[in-house]
């Protein structure tokens, strides 16, 4: 993902979420077959940055990411939680996988905390 963010932003505004969220774009474009791709969807207390939904229910895991910069991937993750962002996504009832992925705009790095949550 350094790589892809390194290529595929300018070197004038590749240390903002927007820019992290196009090359994760960028990225699942390639899934579209399979995923219903949202930006910004309106999830429980606020706005989930990317939510990817299967498009055949059940076949693949519905996936919630949320994204930093210059804070934690696990700071994502407890504001999936804290926001009740998986509230939207759980409602399909397959697999959920939860992604937060932080941005050190200093060491221009990524990191990346997955959590899964399996269907009731």
């Amino acid at each position: 993902m350094d790589a892809a963010h390194d290529e595929h932003t300018s070197i004038l505004s590749n240390n903002d979420e927007n820019s992290l969220a196009c090359v994760l774009s960028l990225a699942f474009y390639y899934a579209k077959n399979d995923y219903i791709f949202h930006r910004e969807l309106p999830t429980g207390k606020g706005f989930a940055d990317l939510v990817l939904m299967p498009r055949k229910h059940g076949e693949k895991p519905a996936i919630g990411l949320e994204l930093k910069k210059g804070q934690s991937a696990g700071a994502a993750i407890e504001q999936i939680h804290r926001k009740e962002y998986k509230g939207k996504v759980i409602e399909y009832d397959g697999q959920v996988i939860l992604v937060g992925i932080n941005y050190d705009p200093k060491s221009k790095k990524h990191n990346c905390k997955i959590e899964f949550v399996h269907p009731s």
